[in-house]
């Protein structure tokens, strides 16, 4: 017996499309008129609600929890206490990760702090690149977050959500407002790991598209070897015969679309065409040989060789390139023990590679319109663990942004005297989330997807705050 496509076009196929066809047509018309156009580099937003300072992010995710005590935040009177006991007043009753219940001593911040900038901020002296540029930077000392532990906080910090399956933040804003790159991804993930060796694992997870169409979601290009696994044309072919077996394959996808109105094939055949389209992008995209030794040297590595500055440069290319959402994670920042030595080893890896980030974009004429953003999952503790490190902490953290629209040279917030608690200007993730979108020009609050009933966010059912205060 013989089968066709055509032969599936029954009764049931009809009523099926009929009756949910029809209203997704209708939707699609009000909410999303691009994707009925066949323009999948364009977003459901096609005019914003508010100006546009920013048109794309770069957010540099330090994983593992950076200790905003040995990094943004000073604090002479920790280093008064250290090797006394914590007061109580700080504690009682709050949670912590693995110090709970055990015995809570003060730990002096592990590194001198130094000023910098017109406002003379003062950062810790590892930090001195970083310092060098800090008029272009606002200072956050008064993030918290929801999580105390590593994969719920980077769920948190990605999603607005602890819990997995909803859209990364990178998703959210290809969703709203694609992407210019023609034949790259408008969402792009990059990974190093330092000399620490610490190899947290980072999931995809924290990069999905959640609910959304999967073609939001990040794309990780690998920073060493091959960036894509499998993108190189096969051995023996050609890439106007591959070209035609995609075409195709399209056909056939397209064919079956029509017969049961299944959105993800629409992705699928979209993947297919931005694969075949990277072939010829990422490459000549990841060869920086063609970049001048001046830039080279700003960054301070060398083609090729996987570490964060490495990535940084090629944030800088994807930027130019037209990508809408660029986020670098480096790894090794959980120092329970060894703070000292870890957090100097670290600083060593992303200090020089941060200023030379804005430094170029600022040359270029692009800060403005890029919004970097450094941030870990969650802060450390001011109490000791085994003497030499710090736990988990979601009561204090500091992040800082650049460019985009962010006043520069500002310190934003702060934290009590001991900095285990953000006390003035407390800011949460979820208006981190509202106040980049604010800049990317897009209303958080009405910016929604129904979802179990609920219009989900990305800064939170419950809603953030725009932080005004730090914008120009």
């Amino acid at each position: 017996m013989t089968h066709s496509l055509s032969a599936d076009y029954n009764r049931r196929a009809f009523l099926g499309k009929t009756a949910q066809g029809l209203g997704s047509v209708a939707l699609a018309s009000l909410a999303a008129p691009a994707l009925l156009q066949g323009a999948t580099s364009l977003g459901v937003l096609r005019n914003l609600p508010l100006p546009q300072k920013a048109k794309r992010v770069i957010w540099l995710s330090m994983a593992g929890g950076p200790s905003h005590l040995e990094t943004f935040d000073p604090k002479p009177k920790l280093a008064e206490m250290h090797g006394e006991a914590m007061p109580e007043s700080f504690t009682k009753g709050q949670q912590l990760a693995q110090l709970q219940g055990q015995k809570l001593n003060c730990f002096a911040p592990q590194h001198e702090f130094q000023k910098f900038g017109k406002n003379q901020t003062e950062i810790c002296g590892l930090l001195p690149q970083i310092g060098s540029v800090l008029d272009e930077i606002c200072l956050v000392r008064s993030m918290t977050t929801d999580a105390i532990n590593h994969d719920p906080a980077h769920m948190f910090m990605n999603t607005g959500s602890q819990i997995a399956g909803r859209p990364s933040m990178g998703a959210w804003v290809t969703y709203g407002l694609g992407s210019e790159a023609a034949n790259l991804p408008g969402f792009v993930v990059l990974t190093s790991l330092g000399k620490g060796g610490q190899n947290q694992p980072i999931a995809a997870r924290q990069w999905s598209s959640g609910f959304l169409p999967s073609r939001f979601q990040g794309v990780q290009l690998r920073s060493k070897g091959d960036p894509v696994l499998y993108l190189g044309t096969p051995a023996g072919m050609k890439l106007e015969q591959q070209g035609a077996d995609i075409d195709a394959i399209n056909a056939l996808n397209k064919q079956h679309s029509h017969l049961v109105n299944d959105p993800e094939i629409a992705t699928r055949i979209a993947q297919y065409e931005m694969a075949f389209q990277m072939q010829a992008s990422v490459p000549e995209l990841m060869d920086v040989t063609g970049e001048s030794a001046s830039t080279l040297e700003l960054y301070g590595c060398a083609p090729g060789d996987g570490s964060f500055a490495a990535n940084c440069l090629l944030a800088r290319r994807l930027a130019e390139r037209g990508v809408r959402f660029i986020q670098l994670y480096h790894k090794d920042w959980d120092h329970h023990g060894g703070i000292k030595d870890g957090v100097a080893l670290k600083a060593q890896e992303i200090d020089r590679a941060c200023m030379a980030l804005i430094t170029d974009l600022k040359q270029r004429g692009m800060l403005e319109s890029t919004l970097i953003v450094w941030a870990g999952e969650f802060g450390r503790t001011p109490m000791s663990q085994g003497g030499s490190g710090r736990d988990h902490h979601n009561k204090a953290m500091s992040v800082w942004l650049a460019g985009g629209g962010v006043r520069g040279g500002l310190v934003y917030g702060a934290t009590d005297e001991l900095g285990y608690a953000a006390v003035e200007n407390v800011a949460t993730v979820h208006d981190l989330h509202a106040t980049m979108l604010h800049q990317l020009g897009i209303q958080h609050e009405s910016f929604t997807v129904k979802f179990q009933g609920l219009d989900a966010k990305l800064s939170g059912v419950e809603g953030g705050k725009v932080l005004k205060d730090i914008l120009t």
